[in-house]
Order: C-alpha cells, then sequence, then structure tokens
C-alpha cells in the first residue's frame, strides 16, 4: 500500500530535494520572509514546521541531552548551524503560544517571465497575529424554513386587519 507517500517531488531526485528545502528553510530562518515559487513555497511549510516543532520541545524539555537530541535532529534536517543556533536560541520564543501554523503563504501577483511560474511569499507569523477569524457555520435549512413561516404568519395578519378598516374608512 502507499498510504501516506505523497511529497511534491518539485521533479528532482530525492537528495536535490532535500538539499533545496533545507536551503530554502536556511534562509526563511536568517531572514524571516523567502519569495520562491508556490510549489517549493508549499513544500517548505511542513519541512520548517516539523523544525520548529522541534526547536519547541528542546525549549521545554528539562533535560539538557534531549535538548541535545533534538538539536541534532533539526540540523540533520536543515544542515546549517548558524540557522539551527538562531533557531533554537531565538526564533522559537515567538511560537511558544501557538500550536502550528508557524508559516504564511501570499501568493504573488504576476507570474515569472522566464517561465511562468507563480510566485510566493512565505514568511513566520508574528507572535501577536491573530490569523483569520472562523465564519460563522450556516444555520441548518429547517431552521431558516422555518423563520420564514414565522415571519410570513404575523406579517399576514396585520394585512388582513388593514384591509377591514380602509372598507370602513371609503364607506
Amino acid at each position: 500500500m502507499r498510504h501516506n507517500k505523497h511529497h511534491a517531488s518539485l521533479g528532482v531526485t530525492r537528495e536535490h530535494r532535500r538539499a533545496m528545502l533545507s536551503n530554502l528553510a536556511t534562509s526563511l530562518i536568517t531572514h524571516g520572509r523567502i519569495q520562491t515559487t508556490l510549489t517549493k513555497a508549499k513544500a517548505l511549510r511542513p519541512f520548517i514546521e516539523k523544525v520548529i516543532t522541534k526547536a519547541k520541545q528542546a525549549a521545554a524539555k528539562t533535560e539538557k541531552k534531549d535538548a541535545i537530541h533534538l538539536r541534532r535532529l533539526a540540523l540533520a534536517d536543515v544542515r546549517d548551524e548558524d540557522a539551527i543556533t538562531k533557531l533554537f536560541n531565538e526564533t522559537y520564543k515567538e511560537f511558544v503560544n501557538r500550536n502550528g501554523g508557524y508559516t504564511r503563504i501570499y501568493k504573488l501577483g504576476p507570474q515569472r517571465i522566464s517561465d511562468a511560474a507563480e510566485l510566493a511569499l512565505i514568511e513566520f507569523v508574528k507572535a501577536d497575529d491573530p490569523g483569520y477569524k472562523k465564519s460563522k457555520a450556516r444555520k441548518p435549512a429547517k431552521a431558516k424554513k422555518a423563520k420564514v413561516a414565522k415571519s410570513e404568519a404575523p406579517a399576514a395578519a396585520p394585512a388582513e386587519s388593514a384591509a377591514p378598516a380602509s372598507e370602513t374608512k371609503s364607506s
């Protein structure tokens, strides 16, 4: 079975893809936001969020041994000591109160002229950013029909009472 085997191949080999995602993650950690293609940004999101989760777990660990283990696991993915040091010492503090959703992807308007690739901007979400508000849930159709029936009934009663009154005035 091939359950849970899907990933964005990006048209390259496995080794090239791991190196590319590592380089993109390094740039994102270093600069806070990067511009890349939409496909690469979508592939980078789960990759970098797993690394950030490791940094948060390392900060929560009381034993130094566990924190070092998580740092080494992150270093195996990102492969840049300066970026990992920045992430584990500074950047993870922005995400302490967030449960996932550490990055945001913005689609940029025009396509790239050379190959017509869709461009995107991927950035870290600020610590105080509440995100989008969830839309209100739709009400069931039965409730709407009941409200319509109730609103028609009282509207009909004044109309009936108004008709005889107008007849009496004209007489």
